[in-house]
């Protein structure tokens, strides 16, 4: 996925606000990191670093004193290195973006009939931030620029723009990433994630809604360009992405995870020991089960913190599985003889929880259960990448479906609705090859409650495949 902060203040440095805040989006991307600042006497400032065998404040923190001015922008990318310092007819700016471009070769091609340079990596892949900017500076102003984005890229994008004037802020036009605007006194910012306002002592002032494109000065904010009326914000935000202590469009997300599992543990009928939670994503879930299903918490797992990284940092997918393993401790003093029940985001590939399910199995559990807090994944996301599948068949969900019906199923919606003949089995067929004594999901209508919002404004679409597409299109 990826995310973004910006910091501008009236008289002093932005560096050490700049360097902590982007530092707190780190939980959001693995490849690369990036910060440039904008000083009136020194100009721009931009240093970008990988992230694949190191933390974003192992990389930065040398670099500090560079960073002059008081104004900045930091960015945690999944996709190309950023930020990019460009000069037109729109003036200079360093842009970073938060996107998913679906339809990349096919700007590359616009662009080069206008006679437009794009840079080339020796991989041969396009930087997706350089085309949005390019996409930028065809407009006869930032505004009008920032549309011709809107307009041209299929799938999502949220960006920030550094000028000589201010941090200019465009959430996606969908709002399927969030952008919020907080402020101190003498200072303001823009973050993906609430998180990083806390500690830096900003307080929320707004939330960028869909398609809002904002100029951020030390005193305050401008709206530039209005809103959209449509929404379709990732409810995965607060399933998976999102840090405990973030809110988005007002929802906390810890609070919704609780929910979720409080919605999920009222409604449960099975006898379990106590519930436990995969960390970290599945402990606010099952704090939340144990309450609405009346049995203790307990940590049956633990995890592994001081030097292990996060098991998605590595690119290599056998890596992840071993760092995914190593990171997460069980306790068999906790385990032995008991009926367990486990608490997770979400099953992608199921490999690792079925490694997970045989150790507590030979560990002593009488009986493991697991309860997923969003409903199956059966497509694949077109929008925040959530997972790093290249092909539907990576899902488990889309592997048992093809081996029930074949190449070409036609009934696809019939496994996404709960309780249907063909989801159940569905079901049962994961918790079989997972070895699990029972598997529950959440249903679409739990997630839609516990996130507070109306269904037609949150992204559904991994579960049941609605998109965009499919609504009115209320932003035109």
């Amino acid at each position: 996925m990826g995310g973004l902060f910006g910091t501008i203040a009236k008289e002093k440095e932005c560096a050490r606000d700049l360097f902590y805040g982007t530092d707190y989006h780190s939980h959001l991307g693995t490849r690369r990191a990036g910060m440039a600042t904008y000083s009136t006497t020194e100009g721009f400032f931009r240093s970008i670093h990988s992230l694949e065998s190191s933390y974003f404040r192992t990389k930065f923190e040398a670099e500090l004193p560079k960073f002059k001015g008081s104004s900045g922008i930091g960015v945690i990318s999944d996709t190309d290195a950023q930020p990019l310092l460009m000069k037109s007819h729109l003036g200079r700016f360093a842009i970073v973006t938060v996107a998913k471009v679906n339809n990349l070769d096919e700007i590359c091609s616009m662009l080069l009939e206008k006679n437009m340079p794009l840079s080339e990596f020796s991989s041969g892949r396009i930087n997706q931030t350089e085309l949005i900017s390019l996409l930028i500076i065809q407009g006869g102003d930032i505004v009008s620029g920032i549309e011709n984005v809107f307009r041209t890229v299929k799938g999502s994008c949220s960006l920030l723009l550094l000028t000589e004037d201010g941090i200019i802020a465009a959430r996606d036009s969908w709002g399927r990433t969030p952008l919020i605007i907080g402020k101190k006194d003498g200072a303001c910012a823009v973050a993906g994630e609430t998180t990083s306002f806390a500690n830096l002592d900003y307080e929320i002032e707004h939330y960028i809604g869909p398609g809002e494109i904002v100029r951020i000065k030390a005193d305050g904010y401008e709206v530039l360009r209005k809103p959209n009326k449509g929404m379709q914000v990732c409810s995965f935000l607060w399933i998976y992405y999102g840090f405990p202590t973030s809110f988005y469009e007002g929802r906390n997300v810890e609070d919704m995870r609780y929910e979720t599992g409080r919605i999920m543990g009222e409604e449960d009928k099975t006898e379990v020991d106590y519930a436990s939670g995969i960390p970290d994503s599945g402990i606010g879930m099952a704090i939340g089960y144990a309450e609405g299903h009346r049995v203790p918490y307990k940590r049956g797992i633990c995890k592994y913190t001081p030097t292990w990284p996060r098991s998605f940092m590595p690119v290599n997918q056998e890596m992840r599985n071993l760092v995914a393993k190593m990171k997460l401790i069980p306790n068999s003093a906790i385990l032995k003889d008991k009926r367990v029940l486990f608490c997770d985001d979400s099953i992608v590939r199921g490999t690792q929880l079925k490694d997970s399910t045989k150790l507590l199995h030979e560990l002593g559990a009488r009986e493991v259960h697991m309860r997923i807090a969003c409903p199956p994944l059966i497509h694949a996301c077109p929008f925040v990448n959530f997972s790093a599948s290249k092909s539907e068949l990576e899902l488990i969900t889309r592997r048992i479906i093809k081996e029930f019906e074949g190449d070409n199923p036609g009934n696809i919606e019939a496994y996404a609705t709960t309780d249907s003949p063909e989801y159940n089995r569905m079901v049962s067929e994961i918790a079989r090859r997972l070895n699990l004594d029972s598997l529950k999901f959440s249903k679409i209508e739990s997630i839609v409650s516990a996130i507070g919002l109306p269904k037609c404004r949150i992204c559904t679409h991994c579960f049941d495949g609605s998109s965009f597409h499919t609504l009115k299109e209320e932003n035109k």
